[in-house]
C-alpha cells in the first residue's frame, strides 16, 4: 500500500472516530424520540444524539404522564452531565445508571421494573422516588442531603436512613421491613411505614412529626408523648399493648385510628374526660392519664380478710392464687385449705398487663385477733390496722398516741385505721388501743406502725 493510500485510510478512521465521539448512543427508540420531540436531536431515529446538545440539559422528563413512554433502556443518560432533575417514572426500565449524573438533585423512577438502584454517586440528591419497583436493597448512606425518600411497594427487608439527617418525608410502606430506626431523623415531619413486619418503632426523637402512618405491622408499644406536633396517626391493625398519646396536642389532632389492636385495653391521653368520639374506634372508652393506670382495667377478683381456725379457698372468676406478689411463689388452687396465717395474692395477667389484689387469712383459735403491727404503704398488704372479731364480741375501739391523744374512734371491727390523723400521715411509732367489749370488759395494749 502506497503512502498516499495509507494516509487516506488513517484520515478516514480518524474522521469517523471524531464524528462518532461527538454523538451519544441512544439504543432505545422511545428515548430517542423524546429527545427529538424536545429538539435535542434532529432525527430520524438512528440511535444517536449529538452529545453537545445534551451536556447542558439540567432537567429531563421522560415520564410524559401516568401511562409513560415505554422506555426500557436508558443508555445514554450518562452524557447528561449537567442534569439535576430526572423524571423517568411509569416506564419499563429494568436498570438505570446515574453514576455519571453527579449533579442530580431529583430522581423519580417509580413504577418501573428496577431490581437494583445505585445512588451512591449522587451526593446532591434531595428527592428520591423509587416506589413500585422490585428493589431488594437501597443504600442512601451517601445521600446526606436527602429530604424526601419514597420507596414504597418494593421488596426491601432493611432500610438504613441514619445518614439522612435532613429527611423530612419518609414513605417505606408495603415492604418486608422488620425494623426501622429513625432516631437520627429529627427533621422528619411525615413518616409512613405501613404494611411491613415492624415490631418496634421509636419516634421519641422526632418531635417535628405531624403524620405517622404505621398500620398493619406487629408493633407492640407506641410512645407518642414527645410528638407535640402530631395531628394524624394511624396505627390500626397492630399488636399494640401500649399507646401513649399524652403529648399536650390532643385537641389539635385531626385523625386518630388505633382500631383492631385486640390487646390494647387502654390509651394514655392528655385528658381522659375529653370527648374522643371522633377517634377510631369511636366506642373505645378506656382513656387514662398514665400507663400505670392501664392495669386497673384488668379484671381481678377481690376477697376480704378472713379470720378463723381454717379457710378453704373459693373458686375465682378472674385471677389465680399465689403466695407471693406478681404471680410468684407457690400457686394455690381453689379448694385448698389454709391452716396458717398468711397473705394470699390473686394475680391476673393478660398478654400486656397484669393486676392483682391480696387478702389476709388469719388463723386463730381465739375469739378475736389484735394485730401487733401494720404497714400503711399502699402496697395492698397489711395497709390497715384492724381487729378481727370472730364472734362479734367487740363494741368499739379507740386509738391513742403515746401522749394519750385520741387519734381514731372505731365504732366496731368492720373498720380499720390507716395511720392518719385529720388527713395527715403519722410517723412510724407505737400506738395504744382501748377495746370495749359488749360485756363492758376493757382490753388495752399497743401496736406498731411501720413505714
Amino acid at each position: 500500500m502506497g503512502s498516499k493510500t495509507k494516509f487516506f485510510v488513517i484520515s478516514f478512521y480518524l474522521v469517523s472516530f471524531c464524528c462518532l465521539s461527538q454523538n451519544t448512543f441512544i439504543p432505545d427508540d422511545n428515548f430517542e424520540q423524546v429527545l427529538i420531540d424536545l429538539g435535542l436531536d434532529s432525527g430520524p431515529l438512528d440511535d444517536f444524539v449529538p452529545t453537545s446538545n445534551i451536556t447542558t440539559v439540567t432537567s429531563l422528563d421522560l415520564s410524559f404522564d401516568t401511562t409513560g413512554l415505554n422506555i426500557s433502556n436508558l443508555t445514554g443518560i450518562e452524557d447528561f452531565t449537567s442534569l439535576n432533575q430526572l423524571f423517568v417514572q411509569n416506564n419499563q426500565l429494568t436498570s438505570i445508571d446515574v453514576s455519571s449524573n453527579t449533579n442530580l438533585q431529583i430522581l423519580w423512577c417509580f413504577n418501573n421494573q428496577l431490581s437494583d438502584l445505585n445512588v451512591s454517586q449522587n451526593p446532591n440528591l434531595i428527592s428520591l422516588r423509587c416506589e413500585d419497583n422490585l428493589l431488594t436493597n437501597l443504600d442512601t448512606l451517601n445521600n446526606i442531603n436527602l429530604n424526601v425518600l419514597i420507596c414504597e411497594r418494593n421488596n426491601l427487608s432493611t432500610l438504613n436512613v441514619s445518614n439522612n439527617t435532613g429527611l423530612s418525608r419518609l414513605q417505606c410502606g408495603s415492604n418486608n421491613l422488620t425494623s426501622l430506626d429513625v432516631s437520627n431523623n429529627s427533621n422528619l415531619s411525615y413518616l409512613s411505614c405501613p404494611q411491613n413486619n415492624i415490631t418496634t418503632l421509636n419516634v421519641e426523637n422526632n418531635n417535628k412529626l405531624t403524620t405517622l402512618l404505621c398500620f398493619e405491622n406487629t408493633i407492640s408499644a407506641l410512645n407518642l408523648s414527645k410528638n407535640f406536633n402530631l395531628t394524624e396517626i394511624d396505627c390500626s391493625n397492630n399488636a399494640l399493648c401500649s399507646l401513649n398519646l399524652n403529648n399536650g396536642n390532643n385537641t389539635n389532632m385531626t385523625s386518630i385510628n388505633f382500631e383492631f389492636n385486640p390487646n390494647l385495653n387502654c390509651v394514655v391521653v392528655d385528658n381522659p374526660d375529653a370527648d374522643h368520639t371522633t377517634w377510631q374506634p369511636s366506642n373505645f372508652a378506656n382513656y387514662v392519664n398514665s400507663n400505670e393506670a392501664c392495669s386497673d382495667f384488668i379484671p381481678v377478683d377481690s376477697l376480704d380478710t378472713v379470720f378463723g381456725t381454717s379457710y378453704t379457698l373459693p373458686t375465682l372468676n378472674n385471677g389465680n392464687y399465689f403466695t407471693e406478689p406478681n404471680g410468684m411463689g407457690t400457686a394455690l388452687n381453689a379448694g385448698s385449705i389454709i391452716n396458717s396465717t398468711q397473705t394470699i395474692f390473686i394475680y391476673n395477667q393478660t398478654s400486656c398487663y397484669s393486676n392483682q389484689t391480696s387478702f389476709s387469712v388469719i388463723i386463730n383459735n381465739e375469739d378475736y385477733f389484735i394485730p401487733k403491727y401494720f404497714t400503711p404503704n399502699n402496697d395492698g398488704i397489711n395497709d390497715v390496722w384492724q381487729v378481727y372479731d370472730r364472734l362479734n364480741l367487740v363494741n368499739n375501739i379507740s386509738i391513742y398516741n403515746r401522749y394519750g391523744k385520741l387519734l381514731k374512734f372505731l365504732p366496731n371491727t368492720t373498720a380499720g385505721w390507716d395511720g392518719t390523723y385529720n388527713g395527715q400521715i403519722l410517723n412510724s411509732d407505737s400506738y395504744w388501743y382501748e377495746i370495749i367489749l359488749n360485756s363492758k370488759e376493757v382490753l388495752r395494749g399497743y401496736f406498731t406502725l411501720k413505714r
